[in-house]
This record gives C-alpha cells, structure tokens and sequence, in this order.
C-alpha cells in the first residue's frame, strides 16, 4: 500500500520530498512550509513515482540518492522515461563530481549538499519556480527569450541547458544563471558582489567578513571554466578583471567596451 504523502495546504508553490531520512524529510518539510511551501513528502522512490506519474503535478522535487530498493538516480530515470519534466533537485551527502556529472546528464537541474544551509536552497527553489532574472535590454526594456546564443555558446533558459559548440555542458542551476548573466553582459564587467547577490540572494551576508564572497565566487567560475574546457580545451570566453570581478568575452564584431 502507498503511504499516503504529508501535505501542508497553506502553501501555492508545491515542492515534492523524497528521502528515507525520517529526520531530516521532516524537518526540510516543516522549514519549507514555514517559507509558504506546499509540501508533499515520501520516503521512498517507488511511492514517489506512482504520485508523480499518476498525473499530480509539482513545481520541484528534492530527491535524495541513495534511497533503498530505488535509488534517487533510478528515480529521475524512470521520471525522465515517462516524459514527466518536473524540476529536479539532488540533495544528498555525496559530494563526488562523478555523482554531480551523471545527475545532471539525466535531466536534474541542479545538485546540493545537504550539509548546505537553508537559505542556499530556497535561493535554488526560487531560481526554478521564478526562472532567471530578467535582462535588461537597450532602452530598458525587459527581455525574457527562451534561447540564448551568444558566439558558440546557446542558452536554452526554458530547460536550462547550456550548450557550447553544439555539445551539452553539464551546468548546474546556479552554474547556468551565472553563464546566462555574464553573457548578457558580455564585454562589460561583472563584480564579485554581483555574481554572489546572483546565487545568494541579494545583500547576503558571506562568511570570513565581508570580502568572504569572493573566495565563493571564485570557486563557482573555477567550476564553470572546467566544465566548458571538458568540452572544449581552448575556451577562454571568462575573462579575469583582477579585484573587480570578471567579464564574458564579447564576440569579435562586437569590440571591446
């Protein structure tokens, strides 16, 4: 028999919970609620997806890895096999890059440790369920396209998926709303503080001081390099503005401004 799902009815956005830790299913759940969260939690995969692919519908889903009988990876196959595109979030204690890698290639949009604190996964749950910041063109007009192509690069803000060349680069969420905001400013600097308010919310408060975030941002371009040269040993689109911040190199025609 399938356990019936926990659900906190106060909530508009729904976020679905699949993890066989009692403890920390509840309490993610009670602190999502509190956020104005409608939460649906299960403990294991197979229950998770007779809910899913019984046609109830979700805005995100935190899966856990390693869950017994299914495992969370299993879980987003099957998701992905029956064409279910519900935003999918890993939360999990593995911290491995091989894990990172094939999460993303099965369609999870992004991956996070549970060590991670609160804040940093509801700024992940309001980049899905909100979508990227809006970019301002010429004249101050908003413009929201569902691709971006800027050179070799090919943004698809709709699914967020980043290509360079033709060739999928593993991004995650956050890894993908840095790349979209530095290429829709290419040419022009990008401060550290920026990028952080990007991914943190702004006027977030760093640790080690207030020029902790730097090291933070540093670390998230060190990443987002790798993963471009994997595909590709010659980008070099990234460029450094030593104590500012960095820039998205324009494309020739463009120039220098």
């Amino acid at each position: 028999m399938i356990a019936q799902p926990s659900i906190v009815e106060s909530a508009q956005k729904r976020v679905v919970i699949v993890d066989d830790d009692d403890l920390f299913r509840e309490s993610l759940g009670l602190n999502l609620s509190e956020e104005g969260y409608q939460v649906i939690d299960f403990d294991n995969g197979e229950d998770a997806l007779t809910f899913l692919l019984g046609g109830q519908q979700t805005d995100v889903v935190l899966l856990d890895w390693r869950m017994p009988v299914m495992d969370g990876l299993g879980v987003l196959r099957r998701l992905r096999e029956a064409r279910c595109d519900a935003p999918v979030i890993f939360l999990t204690v593995l911290s491995d890059q091989i894990y990172e890698e094939a999460a993303l290639k099965f369609g999870a949009v992004d991956f996070i440790e549970k060590s991670r604190r609160l804040s940093i996964i509801l700024q992940r749950l309001k980049l899905i369920i909100e979508g990227p910041k809006a970019v301002s063109g010429p004249g101050g007009q908003t413009e929201q396209p569902s691709t971006v192509h800027h050179g070799q690069l090919e943004l698809r803000v709709d699914i967020k998926r980043a290509f360079w060349a033709g060739e999928q680069v593993d991004l995650t969420l956050t890894e993908f709303s840095i790349v979209q905001y530095m290429a829709a400013r290419a040419g022009h600097d990008v401060t550290y503080r920026q990028i952080y308010d990007l991914v943190r919310g702004k006027d977030f408060i760093a640790g080690y001081g207030t020029e902790g975030y730097r090291a933070n941002v540093r670390a998230f371009i060190k990443r987002i390099r790798k993963k471009f040269r994997d595909v590709d040993d010659n980008f070099s689109e990234i460029e450094n503005y030593p104590g500012f911040g960095y820039r998205w190199r324009p494309r020739p025609e463009e120039g220098q401004t």
